[in-house]
């Protein structure tokens, strides 16, 4: 067996997280896996180094889609088939992407038919994303997103709703109901990538299935489109942290130079629907926070095991907010939270770019 599927989903729907619980059964039960990070970022990014902090097969695809590289892609694909003996790869795409369905796999079907089977095409979401799209609760992010959330779940072969541990029973059954509504002919699998709960079965179908290559009527415009990535902004970057004395808390540290940045974006009405921290000292031991979005708590999801001299520092996030006042923003905080914790930093590098502009900061 030789099969590839794409993983697509919103910011904050837990894309690598299922990657990591998948890649891990997998290999667990004697069929090999590996997942690839994909982003429009430098190499490097928060995703990628946490997968291979925490000993998941990962490789990283960075500064471009797959959408867009398929002989890259497929150069990727043939090396871990052969050489890594890998009988099933995943990678995500960037987490606001549409259209994968017919760049990725409909150029590696015309262009690559005997590299590999093509999985089904899976779209990751999860509770808060939903109830935008259900016209439910208090999210920030502008209504022009419901376009982007809308089209991933109708591209789909499986719709996967994730973090199922943190849904009542009542709201899962909702959540179900809404996407089986929405996407009548398309399978629902519940699971949590936290608790391992659905992640077996998930394996099951994924490797016993195909893509059907479904054709989504999307029914919006191109303008609708470019509104909503217009809202959009991405910012990156790596940089170090030495404390001058004593020594210092990194899971503290991270945690609070996320709620200042959170803070921040609450006050001009922005919103972050994924930001993540990622820091690994010397020895290995390795922290990662997590924040999706202005109106929700910084989760922890990974605890470094003690203090710290120095430390460095992975930043990615997507944000619907001016990229101007993104990338001050973000770099405030930094400078802010650095100067209460008496650490001086040194930037290796920094990336802030709308995406529908030209450029980058």
């Amino acid at each position: 067996m030789r099969k590839f599927m794409v993983v697509s989903g919103f910011l904050g729907s837990g894309k690598t997280t299922v990657m990591m619980a998948l890649t891990n059964h997998l290999n667990q039960t004697g069929r090999k896996a590996a997942m690839i990070s994909n982003d429009l970022g430098r190499k490097g990014l928060a995703d990628y180094r946490y997968s291979r902090a925490a000993g998941v097969v990962s490789e990283e695809i960075s500064g471009e889609c797959i959408c867009f590289i398929t002989e890259n892609l497929i150069e990727r694909l043939r090396r871990l088939y052969s050489d890594g003996g890998c009988e099933m790869i995943m990678s995500d795409i960037p987490g606001f992407g549409v259209g994968a369905l017919e760049h990725v796999y409909g150029k590696l079907r015309e262009k690559y038919p005997d590299d590999c089977e093509l999985a089904p095409f899976t779209v990751i979401t999860e509770g808060s994303s939903l109830r935008k799209l259900m016209n439910k609760g208090d999210s920030a992010l502008p209504d022009e997103m419901k376009y982007l959330l809308r089209s991933q779940l109708l591209e789909g072969d499986l719709i996967v709703l994730n973090k199922a541990d943190l849904y009542t029973e009542e709201e899962r059954e909702e959540y179900e109901r809404f996407l089986r509504t929405l996407c009548p002919s398309v399978p629902v699998l519940t699971v949590s990538a936290l608790t391992g709960e659905g992640i077996p079965g998930l394996a099951e179908y994924l490797c016993s299935h195909g893509t059907e290559f479904p054709e989504p009527d999307f029914n919006v415009t191109e303008e609708q489109f470019e509104a909503a990535f217009g809202k959009l902004s991405m910012y990156n970057c790596q940089y170090y942290a030495e404390v001058c004395c004593d020594d210092f808390d990194a899971n503290a540290y991270l945690t609070e130079l996320a709620e200042e940045i959170r803070d921040r974006l609450a006050e001009k009405g922005y919103d972050t629907p994924h930001l993540k921290l990622f820091a690994q000292s010397e020895d290995g031991d390795y922290c990662k926070a997590d924040l999706l979005g202005v109106k929700e708590n910084v989760i922890l999801t990974r605890r470094m095991k003690h203090r710290c001299v120095d430390l460095p520092v992975v930043l990615n996030t997507t944000s619907a907010a001016d990229s101007v006042y993104l990338a001050k923003t973000i770099d405030e905080s930094i400078r802010l939270v650095s100067g209460r914790y008496n650490l001086s930093v040194a930037v290796y590098y920094k990336e802030c770019f709308g995406l529908n502009e030209e450029g980058r900061i």
